[in-house]
């Protein structure tokens, strides 16, 4: 029988072990520390209180299929992660206007551009199969 190699492309191993830190910190923080549990950004909208404490497990779940998707080679991952990093880009655009604690347009367009890099490396990155 014919063994096929097929190596990790370091891009995924990468990803995923990212991913994987990326869901400790957010556990961690919206768990331990009170004022940071008690807000979640969705679409660069804050939500306060008890939406902030149900939504916050959907972050982590994004995080953790990530992980394993970068992990398990699916395809599908590296343009939804694309899409998901320009959905974090426009969402700090969106919120440093409409937060007050928000920079407002200027840093909300500089932070799009500084979050919309990898976005694009992330269309970029997709190793061939």
């Amino acid at each position: 029988m014919e063994r096929i190699d097929q190596t990790r492309p370091w891009q995924a191993t990468l990803l995923s072990l990212f991913c994987v830190v990326t869901t400790v910190f957010l556990v961690a923080r919206d768990i331990f520390v009170p004022h940071v549990r008690d807000t979640e950004v969705w679409f660069g909208l804050e939500l306060h209180g008890w939406l902030a404490y149900v939504t916050a497990p959907v972050h982590w779940a994004i995080f953790i299929i990530a992980a394993r998707s970068f992990w398990l080679l699916r395809p599908w991952v590296w343009p939804a992660a694309s899409i998901y990093a320009f959905y974090i880009a426009f969402s700090h655009l969106i919120w440093n206007v409409t937060s007050s604690s928000g920079e407002g347009w200027l840093a909300g367009f500089w932070q799009l551009g500084l979050f919309s890099i990898p976005a694009v490396i992330l269309l970029w990155a997709r190793p061939e199969r």
